[in-house]
């Protein structure tokens, strides 16, 4: 408390003096706040940066980049460029050097680190009546050309996991379930091989669209957009990414994708699908609105429907959402469409929803356990009373190199105050959540990408699917409760959001008496992943062999009768420490229930 109010509290005030003594308070605020300020700069972190409120509040229209700063913010990410066709293109269109450079050669691209190998090593399990034959190397997958070229511009040498039996499994025309840890490279796995397979298709399958080359009016050549490829996700800034990740991989082709989310233009969204949209990717609720235009667009020539984060989507709150969009294509009665749904956890209730759009012969992959986390996480739990966990953030972030560093809470209100406090403090913040404009959202992502704010207060809606490079420290100021996500959000928080496609990353939780409920099923994830239990836990570690309540193992065939939990039970044996096709290819087991394999193979 400081002196003013000490003294204060000892004897009777006016208001004058009240007055007075606020403004004493306010003074050495202040001077704590410049020497905090000091000392960040000391420690080597960078100036925060201030919100230009002026700009957000005056208008919600897109500005152009490159004006003075403060005068304008970035443009929406919706309409970020893309390569566009021409039609005396033939085939593959020329490279577009200032084009390849933004998409591939970017200083905040991500790219595999040192610790890829231990994504290599875990357990998959394959589960379908038929075997699919892993690839080992991108140039074995039978890749269209330019989407090869396109892969290694990406910088991917080999694949992942899940990209390694999902390619050949989309490539042969099955539908798939794919549950695989976040930051596996699950984007990557459905987008390669599905835009490699229409990539010689396109000028026959695509609808027609405006050579927007030459100028565009959409009055005069707007078009419905008729997607090939549906993408859903559940957050605004996954559709963002997946939609960066689509325009590198469509690069040099005919494909056009195209990205529509809430809280976004809707003016400028209309008019990119009426240039044309060959693959489409969405948030629910906008996707919902657009298919309620069917003269902007029309679901009919829809060949595949991917539902990413698909544990999310698939929560009773969106199962209307849910059955109007899977069922959106309804009028292409091409039976060559094909569903594929994504996750890293998809507990069994999800599994049965699932079943109801995915094919007989589909493809169920699990790379690992559903829900686990890998060793490139280095985990870290303190205890730390509620009273005390804004000064020991603060101490944390200090003795810790400057670094990204995504800082998790619970509620809205408590990522502004925390990200006034660390503003206040000196330190680069900023913060994220859903009552934030999208144009703030979208602000504030790009600074934390660019590190000009390296440091991200944000709730639950950064905790799936975000891929920011050299995020190196996660800290959860507030752990998920159970009734918020539970274990499966602390999943989701730390795993991928660092230690992406095989770089490492730390992981730090403030604990205490009020996360009682968490315990339990943390220490099982810190012993899992080999992570040391604090004494405070240490109560909590369980005796005899570790199982976990995910209810993987508890496949039913369909008809009401489950899986043995033995038929899998050697997929989640600790990982082999070899990469080898030949152990997946050898490593096949007595079939399961519904003729379903498990391959229990290593990579």
């Amino acid at each position: 408390m400081p002196d003013a109010w000490e003294g204060a509290a000892r004897e009777d005030l006016d208001m004058g003096d009240v007055a007075a003594v606020a403004e004493e308070v306010a003074g050495q605020t202040s001077h704590m706040n410049e020497a905090a300020a000091a000392l960040a700069r000391e420690k080597g972190w960078a100036e925060p940066q201030k919100y230009n409120y002026d700009v957000y509040n005056a208008s919600n229209k897109p500005r152009e980049a490159g004006t003075e700063d403060g005068a304008a913010a970035p443009v929406w990410a919706c309409n970020a460029a893309k390569y566009e066709w021409k039609e005396e293109y033939g085939d593959v269109g020329p490279r577009n050097e200032e084009l390849e450079k933004m998409l591939f050669r970017s200083d905040y691209h991500n790219r595999a680190g040192d610790k890829f190998e231990h994504l290599r090593e875990i357990k998959v399990t394959a589960e379908t009546t038929h075997q699919p034959q892993p690839v080992k190397s991108f140039d074995d997958a039978g890749l269209h050309p330019i989407m090869l070229e396109n892969v290694k511009l990406c910088g991917y040498a080999v694949p992942t996991p899940v990209q390694a039996y999902s390619i050949p499994a989309i490539m042969n025309n099955y539908d798939l379930m794919a549950v695989a840890q976040t930051g596996s490279g699950k984007t990557a796995a459905f987008l390669i091989p599905v835009l490699s397979k229409l990539m010689g298709k396109a000028k026959k399958l695509a609808a027609p669209r405006p050579n927007i080359t030459e100028g565009f009016d959409s009055s005069l050549q707007g078009v419905r957009a008729e997607p090939l490829v549906l993408i859903v996700a559940p957050t605004r800034e996954l559709v963002t990414q997946i939609f960066d990740e689509a325009r590198r991989f469509c690069y040099r082709s005919m494909l056009r994708p195209c990205v529509v989310y809430g809280g976004g233009p809707i003016r400028d969204q209309r008019m990119e699908l009426q240039k044309g949209c060959d693959v489409l990717i969405a948030t629910p609720g906008r996707l919902i609105d657009f298919m309620d235009k069917p003269h902007v667009l029309s679901l009919s020539r829809v060949r595949y429907t991917i539902i990413d984060e698909a544990d999310e989507m698939l929560h009773s709150d969106w199962d209307q959402e849910f059955v109007k969009i899977m069922s959106g294509g309804d009028t292409n009665e091409d039976a060559d469409h094909r569903y594929m749904m994504f996750s890293a956890t998809f507990n069994k209730d999800c599994r049965e929803l699932a079943r109801k759009y995915l094919s007989n012969d589909y493809v169920r992959i699990r790379i690992g356990r559903a829900g686990s986390t890998h060793l490139n996480v280095s985990q870290q739990v303190f205890y730390t009373e509620d009273n005390m966990k804004k000064q020991c953030l603060y101490d944390l972030l200090l003795a810790m190199p400057p670094s990204r560093t995504l800082v998790f809470v619970n509620s809205k209100s408590q990522a502004d105050l925390l990200d006034d406090y660390l503003f206040n403090m000196g330190l680069p913040s900023t913060s994220i959540h859903s009552d934030r404009t999208q144009l703030e959202r979208e602000d504030a992502l790009r600074a934390f990408r660019t590190a000009k704010s390296p440091i991200l207060v944000t709730t639950g809606v950064a905790a799936r699917g975000l891929d920011v490079k050299n995020v190196m420290h996660v800290i959860n100021f507030d752990l998920p409760s159970c009734t918020h996500g539970g274990i499966d959000e602390y999943i989701h928080r730390i795993e991928g959001r660092t230690a992406r496609i095989g770089n490492e990353g730390l992981a730090t939780s403030f604990y205490n008496d009020r996360n009682d409920d968490i315990s339990a099923d943390l220490v099982k994830i810190l012993i899992e992943s080999k992570q040391p239990v604090p004494d405070f836990l240490q109560s909590e570690v369980p005796e005899g062999e570790l199982t976990f309540d995910d209810d993987t193992d508890n496949e039913g065939d369909g008809n009401g009768e489950e899986a043995s939990g033995d038929a899998y039970g050697d997929a989640y044996a600790d990982p082999a420490t070899e990469y080898s096709n030949d152990t997946a290819a050898a490593a096949v087991e007595t079939p399961a229930p519904a003729e379903k394999v498990n391959t229990g193979a290593a990579w």
